[in-house]
């Protein structure tokens, strides 16, 4: 008899970070869509994890340790996924605490830009829109839209929040050379979450890459949601190049975002070595 599938989900959001769900409904989707073994990456930010591990016990799933650190490399904001680190240890948890005052500080300049262009107790609107304590761009969209300053959360990204706009504050992070190592002597895998959205040219792409390996990156994400075969196919190449490991996962942040649905994306090619096979 055939060993059943497993379908792993590396990457996703709750609402203790940018996401919608609540740890507890994210993983009990994450069932319902078929995911073995999740991993739970909010930004910055591990306060889900004790509540989607009670979950994943129950509905009989595998949860693994993750989050996803907002850095920067060469003057450009990257993610970087850490996978199943030891979440007590002391260097991870330092790094954490850095993260939390930086997000913090950050969402207060934001709230000062948005005050700016005329949208009043920015900073109290958005909060109140969080359930977690990583508060983020979405939040202040949800939070104008709420207050009628905005007519959709798409129309607040395009006027205000989105890339380049007043309030896309990318600078506060800390190189990605300084969060790297900790995850590394968390005994925690370190993975370039999302390459293709950093929009790179190859060359840029490799000279990431290769300080990200010299600083102890150890995996690509291969698969990052729906994404064309041939970009898969180049992602495997360039991962073997660096002797890197493959990650995949949804980037789910709502059932809405139909492209980033839990479990529903490619497999990674057979060319490559899964991230998986360093902590199974």
């Amino acid at each position: 008899m055939s060993k059943p599938t497993r379908v792993y989900d590396l990457h996703c959001h709750s609402n203790q970070s940018d996401g919608i769900l609540s740890p507890e409904a994210l993983v009990s989707r994450a069932k319902l869509r078929g995911v073995t073994t999740l991993a739970l990456t909010d930004h910055d930010t591990i306060s889900g994890l004790p509540r989607a591990r009670r979950q994943a016990e129950l509905e009989g799933i595998e949860l693994v340790n993750g989050i996803e650190f907002s850095c920067m490399w060469a003057g450009r904001g990257v993610h970087v996924v850490a996978l199943a680190f030891d979440e007590k240890h002391d260097g991870i948890q330092k790094i954490i605490r850095e993260q939390t005052s930086l997000r913090e500080r950050r969402t207060v300049l934001i709230a000062e830009k948005m005050e700016k262009a005329g949208f009043n107790d920015a900073l109290d609107r958005a909060c109140a829109e969080a359930d977690g304590p990583a508060i983020g761009r979405p939040h202040f969209a949800q939070a104008m839209v709420k207050a009628g300053f905005c007519s959709s959360v798409e129309q607040a990204f395009k006027r205000y929040l989105g890339t380049g706009k007043a309030g896309d504050i990318k600078q506060i992070w800390p190189e990605f050379g300084d969060v790297l190592p900790a995850i590394s002597e968390a005994s925690g895998i370190a993975v370039l979450a999302h390459p293709l959205k950093y929009k790179l040219t190859r060359t840029k792409l490799c000279k990431l890459l290769e300080d990200f390996v010299d600083y102890g990156g150890g995996a690509l994400e291969v698969v990052s949601g729906e994404q064309r075969p041939e970009d898969t196919r180049d992602l495997a190449k360039i991962a073997n190049t660096f002797a890197l490991l493959a990650s995949c996962g949804s980037d789910f942040h709502a059932p809405s975002m139909h492209w980033g649905e839990l479990g529903k994306f490619s497999s990674l090619p057979e060319s490559v070595q899964p991230v998986w096979t360093a902590w199974e």
